[in-house]
Parts: C-alpha cells; sequence; structure tokens
C-alpha cells in the first residue's frame, strides 16, 4: 500500500480520548494508481501507534497498538462515510471517528444506474488431497478466476495463502469476510467490517454437491483437512464491463476457477544454481480447475451464486472445451505469484500429451491459430516444453487427486445488481390487466329476468292476500286457542272457496292478474319468443315451466306466512322451502359430477355462480372453471378463472388456474406472466413457486425451474420448522387435533366410474380419496386444513411432505391431470426410500380416471402394505371394488373405513354405497343407520332418499314420508323422490291425514305426487 500521511503526535486526555484533527487525501482516476477497483477491494488502514519517552542519548522509540480498517466501498454506492473505525489491538478495543468525502461523485448517473459490483468470496476447500500436509516447506495455496471487463481485457482476480487446517471442528458460522490483503498487522482488522460468511442449508445452493445423497459426504468434509481463506475480492463493472459479462455469460454457461499450489522457495545467496534451484522450487503443483455454472445469473433477479464446486484436473483440451479459455490464468499472473520466465515455468502446469509440441514450432502454430480466429478475439498459445513422459507423469498425477479425494471450493459470487432485472409487481399487474380486460357491466333492464321474477312474486303474494281475505270473509280467523281444524271440516271450507270464487269470476280475475307476470318470465327467463316447432318441444317446455313456477310461488308463500305471522296471523309456513345455501348447491353439484350427469352438475355449478344469488364470489368461478377443465372444455374454464381474476386481480389461485389454462392452450407468454405475478404478490406460497418450477421445466428451462424448487423447499422447510416450535402442551388444548407436515387435502375429488346396478345406485357415486387425512370434508375449492395425527396403532405414521405433494393436492381439485404426472414424477424422483402411501393413493386415483382398474389395485396394494391403518387407502379400496361389481369386499372395505377413529377425506360417497349395499341386501335397519349418518355430515337429496326407502322397507311410513318431504325440499325434480311418496300415500290414502303445508292446486296427495313422477 501507500503511505497517505501521518498525523502530529497527540496526547490521551483524561478521559481516554485523543483528539487527532488529522486530514489527508488522494487522487482517484478510473486509469489511475487508486482506480475505482481499488476504492473497492482496497481500505484505508489507520494505525495507532505509541510513542514512548526517549532516554538520554537513545533515539525515540514507537510501539504500534492496532490498526483501524475504512471501507470505502460506501463511495461507490453513491453515499458519503462517516463511521467509527474499530482500533483492533491484543488487550483492548478502541474507536476512531473517521469522515470520508469526495469532491464530486466517482460515478456519473449513468455508470452508477448502468454499472455493477460484482464480489467473489473464496471460502474454503474442502476434502483435499492427503499429499496437502502441514509439515515439510511452505506452501502457497492460490485460486484464481478472470473476470471479463470491458472490450478485450481480463481482470484476473487472485486467491493468496490460503491456510491448510488439519481434521478438527467445523468452521465456525457466521464468520467474517477478510480483506485480500497480506500487510495488516493487527489479525483483527482483516475482517471485513459488516461483511460475513452466513452458511445455509445444502439445499439453497446453486451448486454441485447439494443433493441428499451428498449430505453425509459434506459433514464429513467439513471437519477433515481442508485449505481456509474466507477472502473476498471486488471488482467494479462500468456499463461497458456489465455488457460484456452478459454475453460471455450467455456465450460460455461454465467459468474456470483454477487452483494450485506453489512452494514458498526461501531466499538464496550468489550462486546461479542456488537460484535456478528457487526457479525450480517456484513451479505450480496440483493444478486443478473448478468449472462455475454462471448461468444462474442471468435468470431474471438472480443476484448472487453460492455452493460447493468440484474440483478437476487442469487439463488444456478440456478447459477450451468447457470454457472456451485457451490458457492458464496464472500465466497472466506469473508476476505477481513470483513465476520464473515463461519459458521455464510452464512445465509445473499440467498438459495432455497431446497438446505438447516441440518448441521450435511454437512459432509456427501461434501464427496459424492467430489466423484462423476471429480478429476481435484474442488467441493465446501457451508454450510447453518437450516433456518426456516420466515428467508428465509426475506433473498430472498430483492434480488427478483432486478427483479421487472429491476436493471441492466453497464459493460465493455477488451482484450488487441483478444482471437481468425482475418484472416489478405493478408491471406484472398492468401485463395481467391487459391480458384480461375488463368487462363492460351489462346495461340495467327494467323489464330483465331478475325484474320478472321479482313481479311473479308479487303478484303470487297480492293474490293469496286476496284469497286469504275470502276466507276470513267466509269462515272467519282461526285463533290459535280454536285447536286445530279437522281434515273434514278443511275439504268442506275449501269446497265453499272454491264454488265462491268460481261464481263470483274472482278465480278468472285472478288468472289473469297472474297470465301477465308468467309471460314475462318465459320472455326474460327462458327467452322463449318464437312458435315452438313440435308438440313435444312444447311439452317439454311446459313441464319445465310448470316446476319452476310452483318452486317459486312456494318461495313467494312462504315469505308471505311469515310475513303475516309477524303481524299476528295465523298462516301455516313450511321451513323446508327455504333457498338452499351455497354450500348444499356445490355438493349436489359434486355427486352430479361423480355420477357422470353432468348436464345436472353444470346446472348446479351455474346456480351457485349465479350473480342474482352469489354476486361476487370468486370461489363459485373457481369451482365452475375446475368443473370445465373435468370436461375437457378448456376455453370455458379460461373465461371462469379469468372472470375470478377481474373480480379480483390480486387472488393468488386465479392466478395459478389462468396460468394452468394458458399451458394447457400453449399460451406460454401468459403462463409465465401468470406464474412470476403469483409469486410476486406472496412470496410465502409453497405452491406457487412449485407450479412456477414445473411450468419452466416443461419449457427446458432448468435452471429457473431449479430456482423456484429451491424457493419452495426453502419456504416448506421454514413452515416445518414453525410447527415443530409449537409446544406439545398447546397441542391438548385444542383436543387431540395435531398438527403435522401442513399439507393440504383436495376437498374436492375428480369423479369415476358410472355406478353400476339399478337406478338408485346410479343416483349415488364415488369420489376418488384424497392422499392425506382429514377429520371432516369440506367445501369450497381453496379451503385447506393440517393433516390430522396418524391413527395411533399405525406402525408407519404419516409419510412427510414435499412440495410435489402440495401441489399434487391442489392439481387434483382442479384437475389438472397434465401438471399432476408431472408433480408425482418428480414426487418419485425426490424420495431417498420407497414411494410413500400418498404417493400410491394419488397415483391410484389418476388411474381411475385412465379407466385402468388394474394399475389402480396394484397401487392400493402397496398403499395398504405402507400403512394399512390408513381410512383413505379402505376407502378407495372399497370404491375400486365396489365399481368391479364386487360388493362384498367392498361392504368389507367400507365398514372397516368407519370403524377408524378418525374419517376419511371422502365419508359422504363411502356411506351412501355401503348404505346401497345394505339396502340390496335387504339389511334395512342397518342401511337407515348409515344414511343418517350421511345426513348428519353432509345431507343431500340422495342421503334423505336413502332414508326414506331405508324407513318404507321398514313399514315406517311417517319417518319415510319425512324423510323424503326433506329430499323433495333440496331436488324437487329427482323422479324417485316422488315414486316413494306416491307410494307412500297411496299407503295411507285412506287414513285421515294432516293438512299438507304445500299448495297441491286442488289435486289429492296421491295424484299429486304421481303428475310429478310421470
Amino acid at each position: 500500500g501507500v503511505i497517505l500521511g501521518e498525523s502530529s503526535k497527540t496526547d490521551v486526555l483524561p478521559n481516554g480520548t485523543a483528539n487527532y484533527n488529522f486530514m489527508t487525501s488522494f487522487e482517484s482516476s478510473p486509469n489511475g494508481p487508486n482506480s475505482l477497483d481499488d476504492i473497492a477491494q482496497k481500505p484505508v488502514l489507520l494505525t495507532v501507534v505509541e510513542v514512548l519517552q526517549k532516554e538520554k542519548k537513545q533515539k525515540e522509540k514507537t510501539v504500534p497498538l492496532g490498526q483501524a480498517v475504512v471501507d470505502l466501498l460506501p463511495l461507490l454506492q453513491g453515499t458519503a462515510l462517516t463511521s467509527t473505525a474499530t482500533v483492533t489491538t491484543s488487550y483492548s478495543l478502541g474507536g476512531l471517528e473517521v469522515a470520508v468525502c469526495t469532491k464530486e461523485p466517482l460515478l456519473s448517473a449513468t455508470q452508477f444506474a448502468n454499472g455493477n459490483l460484482l464480489s467473489i468470496t473464496l471460502e474454503a476447500a474442502y476434502s483435499v488431497p492427503e499429499a496437502f500436509a502441514a509439515t515439510g516447506p511452505l506452501q502457497n495455496y492460490m485460486a484464481c478466476l478472470q473476470v471479463p471487463a470491458a472490450g478485450e481485457k481480463e481482470f484476473p482476480l487472485l486467491f493468496k495463502n490460503g491456510i491448510l487446517k488439519l481434521a478438527g471442528e467445523k468452521e465456525p458460522l457466521p464468520r467474517p469476510k477478510k480483506w485480500p490483503l497480506a500487510n495488516i498487522m493487527a489479525p483483527g482488522a482483516l475482517s471485513i467490517p459488516n461483511s460475513f460468511i452466513v452458511g445455509g442449508p445444502y439445499d439453497d445452493e446453486d451448486g454441485e454437491l447439494n443433493k441428499r445423497e451428498d449430505r453425509e459426504f459434506r459433514i464429513q468434509a467439513e471437519s477433515m483437512k481442508r485449505i481456509v481463506w474466507d477472502t473476498e475480492r471486488r471488482c467494479y463493472l462500468d456499463p461497458a464491463a456489465v455488457a460484456i459479462l452478459q454475453k460471455r455469460i450467455a456465450e460460455c454457461q461454465y467459468w474456470p476457477v483454477e487452483v494450485c499450489r506453489m512452494s514458498v522457495a526461501s531466499s538464496s545467496k550468489g550462486k546461479t544454481s542456488k537460484a535456478d534451484k528457487g526457479d525450480e522450487d517456484k513451479q505450480i503443483f496440483f493444478h486443478g480447475v473448478a468449472y462455475v455454472n454462471m448461468v444462474p445469473l442471468l435468470c431474471p433477479g438472480v443476484k448472487q451464486i453460492r455452493g460447493a464446486f468440484r474440483v478437476f484436473a487442469y487439463q488444456d483440451s478440456e478447459v477450451f472445451e468447457k470454457t472456451k479459455s485457451q490458457h492458464s490464468v496464472f500465466r497472466d499472473l506469473r508476476t505477481q505469484i513470483g513465476l520464473p520466465k515463461e519459458e521455464s515455468c510452464t512445465s509445473g502446469i499440467s498438459t495432455p500429451p497431446s497438446r505438447a509440441v516441440p518448441s521450435k514450432t511454437q512459432k509456427e502454430d501461434k501464427e496459424k491459430l492467430t489466423r484462423d480466429k476471429d480478429s476481435s478475439r484474442r488467441s493465446f498459445i501457451m508454450p510447453v516444453m518437450a516433456l518426456d513422459s516420466m515428467t508428465l507423469r509426475e506433473q498430472c498425477l498430483p492434480s488427478q487427486q483432486y478427483v479421487e479425494a472429491g476436493t471441492f471450493l466453497m464459493m460465493e459470487i455477488k451482484l450488487d445488481k441483478a444482471l437481468v432485472p425482475k418484472r416489478l409487481r405493478e408491471e406484472l399487474t398492468r401485463r395481467v390487466k391487459q391480458m384480461i380486460p375488463p368487462r363492460a357491466p351489462l346495461p340495467p333492464r327494467t323489464a330483465g329476468a331478475k325484474k320478472a321474477v321479482e313481479d311473479y312474486h308479487n303478484r303470487v303474494t297480492s293474490i293469496a292476500v286476496a284469497i286469504l281475505s275470502e276466507y276470513h270473509e267466509l269462515f272467519g280467523k282461526q285463533l290459535p286457542d280454536q285447536g286445530v281444524i279437522d281434515h273434514q271440516t278443511l275439504e268442506e271450507q275449501k269446497r265453499q272457496l272454491n264454488f265462491e270464487l268460481n261464481s263470483s269470476g274472482k278465480y278468472f280475475a285472478f288468472k289473469e292478474q297472474l297470465k301477465y307476470a308468467v309471460v314475462k318470465i318465459v320472455r326474460e327467463k327462458y327467452l322463449k319468443t318464437t312458435a315452438f316447432e313440435s308438440q313435444e318441444q312444447l311439452q317439454a317446455f311446459l313441464s319445465e315451466l310448470y316446476v319452476y313456477l310452483v318452486d317459486q310461488m312456494h318461495i313467494a308463500l312462504n315469505q308471505v306466512g311469515r310475513n303475516l305471522g309477524d303481524l299476528g296471523h295465523d298462516f301455516p309456513v313450511d321451513p323446508g322451502l327455504d333457498t338452499v345455501s351455497s354450500e348444499q348447491l356445490w355438493l349436489f353439484a359434486h355427486e352430479a359430477e361423480v355420477n357422470r350427469d353432468y348436464k345436472l352438475a353444470s346446472l348446479y355449478h351455474q346456480q351457485v355462480k349465479e350473480p342474482l344469488l352469489f354476486p361476487h364470489n370468486i370461489q363459485y368461478w373457481l369451482d365452475y372453471g375446475a368443473f370445465c377443465l373435468l370436461l375437457e372444455e378448456t376455453t370455458k374454464a379460461q373465461e371462469c378463472f379469468q372472470q375470478a381474476l377481474s373480480l379480483d386481480p390480486h387472488h393468488i389461485q386465479s392466478l395459478l388456474l389462468c396460468g394452468i389454462v394458458a399451458v394447457k392452450l400453449q399460451h406460454y407468454e401468459e403462463a409465465e406472466i401468470f406464474f412470476e405475478d403469483a409469486c410476486c404478490l406472496e412470496p410465502s406460497n409453497i405452491v406457487a413457486w412449485t407450479l412456477s418450477g414445473l411450468f419452466y421445466e416443461l419449457q427446458n428451462n432448468n435452471i429457473q425451474a431449479e430456482i423456484a424448487f429451491r424457493e419452495a423447499k426453502k419456504l416448506l422447510r421454514a413452515e416445518l420448522a414453525k410447527e415443530r416450535s409449537i409446544p406439545e402442551a398447546a397441542e391438548g388444548e385444542g383436543g387431540k387435533k395435531h398438527i403435522s407436515a401442513g399439507c393440504v387435502r383436495s376437498p374436492s375429488p375428480g369423479p369415476e366410474e358410472c355406478l353400476p346396478g339399478n337406478a338408485r345406485q346410479n343416483q349415488e357415486g364415488l369420489s376418488p380419496c384424497s392422499c392425506f387425512r382429514n377429520k371432516k370434508p369440506t367445501l369450497g375449492l381453496m379451503e385447506t386444513r393440517f393433516l390430522a395425527a396418524p391413527s395411533p396403532g399405525s406402525a408407519l405414521g404419516q409419510s412427510p411432505c414435499t412440495i410435489f405433494m402440495k401441489a399434487v393436492e391442489f392439481l387434483m381439485k382442479v384437475n389438472a391431470i397434465q401438471f399432476v404426472h408431472r408433480a408425482l414424477a418428480h414426487e418419485l424422483l425426490s424420495l431417498q426410500g420407497d414411494p410413500s402411501c400418498a404417493y400410491y393413493l394419488v397415483l391410484a386415483q389418476t388411474s381411475l380416471l385412465r379407466e385402468d382398474l388394474s394399475k389402480c389395485e396394484e397401487c392400493l396394494h402397496e398403499a395398504v402394505r405402507i400403512d394399512c391403518m390408513n381410512p383413505n387407502v379402505w376407502a378407495q379400496k372399497g370404491h375400486l371394488c365396489y365399481l368391479k361389481r364386487d360388493f362384498g369386499d367392498a361392504k368389507e372395505c367400507y365398514e372397516r373405513t368407519i370403524s377408524f377413529l378418525e374419517d376419511a377425506a371422502d365419508m359422504h360417497f363411502v356411506y351412501l354405497r355401503l348404505g346401497s349395499i345394505y339396502l340390496e341386501e335387504k339389511e334395512y335397519g342397518r342401511a337407515k343407520q348409515t344414511y343418517l349418518l350421511a345426513c348428519k355430515n353432509s345431507a343431500s337429496c340422495l342421503t334423505w332418499l336413502g332414508v326414506g326407502i331405508a324407513c318404507y322397507r321398514l313399514e315406517e311410513m311417517v319417518e319415510a314420508e319425512d324423510a323424503l318431504s326433506e329430499a323433495n325440499a333440496l331436488n324437487n325434480t329427482n323422479a324417485e323422490v316422488w315414486g316413494y311418496l306416491t307410494l307412500i300415500c297411496l299407503q295411507v290414502s285412506a287414513q285421515p291425514a294432516p293438512p299438507t303445508m304445500q299448495s297441491t292446486g286442488g289435486l289429492s296427495p296421491p295424484c299429486f305426487c304421481w303428475s310429478h313422477y310421470c
């Protein structure tokens, strides 16, 4: 270094401080002695010296007390430097108040915006050859690489003076990085302020040896003999150098990092033979090279590469083939490392025999290669000596020991700014909006479908109130304390009321009042404005219209009953005719999907997403889009997902589904925007990163895929660590629920085979079980739940969760089978042992989707072998047996499923199927109890129908009628429900019946039921 100045002597004050008031300066220029690279990697050293009192006739003595280091890097980053530099001494620590400033910025605005700062840290070389020993002559362990600079220049970065450490404890983490300087007296001053080597999991590294199978080797190597540098070198890259750097990485992804060992020769005097002996001692031995893959730096937003890189023997031909580098880096640095003249130094560099040529032909060969190369590229021909076979063998064998020992370098390459900037969140949002333009709202219509239905309700209400007034005029008001009117009296009052309405003409007047409302419904709701082409079309339309009008009439009459009840009127109300909830509609749609009744399922899905009933609900659009993917209607699914995304542009699931559909439609640029936006909006979403990795792999972008997978694994480890940190005491407060690996299960399993059997069996469905356990089925596409604990009797317990199984759970819910297969392939490759039970369950489900029952049976056999206490395994096996019409085995599997303490994921369909088997075997009591369990968990028309059939067979007519009434209230278009209601009415028609709460249009109960059934 250069001494910048020396302060005057200053006495230490009583309070322990000293005021120096010392100022110095130096000039900096791009090409001068103090260039930008010097400022980046050379600090200012402040040495504190104690002046001792001189004795008589003796010179003044000085003793250095300590050194402080001032890092000048902030000056390149555009900030002034004012800090307290720590003085490192052998016995105490002090501080110096230092201020560093410049008259003008070192970098212009353009240089600061377009330039970059490259930092390379060489940590250590592990698993070094056994020939490296601490005894014997002193050795200098070095490493070097070249960084492209502006123009055709190459900027070498040399790491010298590696320290050979014997086997022992690992290097501590974190530990400070060191300056690449040798003239620092205080050992503590070698550390770069606020710069540390922090390490990290092997899985997060970018280099080699980061797989699970390498973990044990890495752990052992870190505690064995090693060479430690812990040195950081910095290099400023101007805009031209940044462009060259990008170009070089694009042309050649691997960069060579050379390592070697050189003897430190002792000083010799006078004699030529000794000098020649010193030159021979300074030859390079153990010349190796590590190949660093620099391509990740070209990925958007990537600023750092850190990892382990294997060291191989240096061979010119191999290095040139991989890196396009024509000569060793040490050739340009021979003066810095003390090598002798070029003609006598190259014997130490390992060169294959094929490249060794006589020295008298070197000039001709060099001229020939120069002519062949492009004029813009420099050509270096390394002069070599004609070596005999023994010399080559002696020099190649040491380098080969790197491969035998498995030597690897730990390095970090870091940029201040990414070479390829990552798209900003605002830009991604803007691009998404461009791909999904906002849809203009429909113009308001005063006579639309909603208005037509409301007018019909109002008209029915007014007519009902008018008829009630007529009833009161004829018979007076019925008070609650007067008791219940008997059936015969009600029939007589009904006959008299009908006679009065017909004879007075009021009946026809009411019909005329209702006619216009019905016409509006036909025009606005059904959009029928033209004549029918055939009588069959007319009859079909009239039947459909009749059912709809009766349903709407019931809704209106129930509302009238509530209103009149609030006013003190005694008016019967049927609580079972309320509008079904969205969750019930979703369940009905799911049952129809399972039974392959896609027309009915589509009807239910459209009711769920009906804006008039549930406006602006994203979830319903996602459910309907997943249903469209099931039918391979990709375009319609895309419209549904885009509609959901238009309601909330920041909805992560909508973005992911839009990306999945875009891949299916081969719109890869759009898919990349969707996946990238999802990861940007929610960086902690494991599924988003995993799907992004699967997409990039589909595009053969392996670097981006590896980055995405690594980020997902990092998030999963953090999630699992957080769960493990939860005290076990908190587990008891929440009951027996156990939080485990955090995987999600699929509440919306895909459809299966059409069911064999009679009409009742065809109403029941098979839900492929999810690969994870859950206490209770959930409704809604994106709902998630933590895993339940494994059964106490399970010897194997729950298999560990992975990012790919998390992605599979999400993908199975949306029927994205293309991505499911890719995720399962990764899951199989990432396993250390045999596949897990969860893997086989998902594979069985996909086999059923392909109608491959034999493959499904094989997978379930393996799943049972792995975890025989998993209820999902037995539920899935029961479904398979049911499909094969092996009802005996299906019954056994279902009974075992419901006997577990924890429920399977699809208990609804387990109960339905088991109940149908009981009905076939005429075990009506057990069928009734099974169907009641299904009604308790998730009631539907099919569950109450099963209860009604069982009660009918048990001749429990009252309970059967109640159950069938519940089924009819949930779905009044089921012909089997109306058929059994007819049978019940025929059984009890001779007995007095209580007044019905629904209007039957003047028909007797049997005839009314039979008219719906027909």
